[in-house]
């Protein structure tokens, strides 16, 4: 019998986090080692953000409600509900949710995000 030619995601990794957002790797290095691309479900909860960086990897972001800002090399865009964004590598990039209701969205990284290759800079 060959080796099957898909995986059923049923238990997302986790990410341990200190700002009271939800990550939840389904594809990528944490959960299943792929080193090629990650997906991960997050809640941004009202209020957040996080440092500005300069990753190595494309980033899609897709957001499903709620609002979320991003700061990319300068510029500064809202997205809502029903629109998405690509992120090349090598752009400075801020993530924020500045606004009174959570963000939940999806994120797609090329290759997988890693906490050695998304550069954040010290606050």
């Amino acid at each position: 019998m060959s080796e099957k030619r898909y995986f059923r995601q049923q238990a997302p990794f986790r990410v341990p986090t200190t700002d009271g957002k939800l990550i939840e790797e389904h594809i990528g290095l944490a959960s299943t080692h792929t080193p090629q691309y990650s997906v991960a479900h997050m809640v941004a909860p009202p209020h957040w953000s996080e440092p500005h960086q300069t990753p190595a990897f494309d980033e899609i972001t897709l957001i499903v409600r709620g609002r979320k800002r991003f700061e990319v090399d300068g510029d500064v865009l809202e997205l809502g509900a029903g629109e998405s964004l690509l992120i090349q590598a090598g752009a400075r990039v801020r993530y924020s949710n500045p606004f009174a209701e959570e963000c939940e969205y999806w994120s797609i990284c090329v290759p997988a995000f890693s906490p050695d290759t998304v550069n954040r800079e010290a606050e």
